[in-house]
C-alpha cells in the first residue's frame, strides 16, 4: 500500500507554473487521505482565478497515479481557508 510519505514525495515534484516552487512547499497540500488503492488529496491554489490550476491537478493525479498501488486518484480544490503563504515563504519570494 502506498504511504503519505510517497504522495508528499511526488506532489514535492508538483510545481506552481507562475511561483516556480513546489505545492508542499507554497502549502497548497491541505489533506492527504488514503483507503487501500485509492488516493484523496485536499488542495489549494494560490488564486481562486489561477489559470494553472486545472493543469496542476491533472499533473497531481497523473504522477500519484503512476505509484505503484495506486488506482485511483481524487482531487478536491477548496478555498477555505484561503492560501496564505507563511512568513518564512513570503521572506522566500520576497514579498
Amino acid at each position: 500500500m502506498v504511504t503519505k510519505e510517497q504522495v508528499n514525495g511526488v506532489l514535492k515534484t508538483v510545481k506552481d507554473p507562475e511561483i516556480g516552487m513546489d505545492m508542499v512547499t507554497l502549502g497548497l497540500v491541505y489533506d492527504i487521505k488514503i483507503d487501500n488503492d485509492k488516493v484523496d488529496i485536499l488542495m489549494t491554489l494560490t488564486t481562486p482565478i489561477c489559470p494553472f490550476g486545472p493543469q496542476m491537478v491533472e499533473e497531481v493525479k497523473q504522477k500519484i497515479g503512476f505509484l505503484k498501488g495506486v488506482k485511483e486518484v481524487n482531487v478536491e480544490i477548496t478555498f477555505n481557508p484561503p492560501w496564505e503563504p507563511s512568513e518564512e515563504l513570503r521572506a522566500t519570494l520576497g514579498v
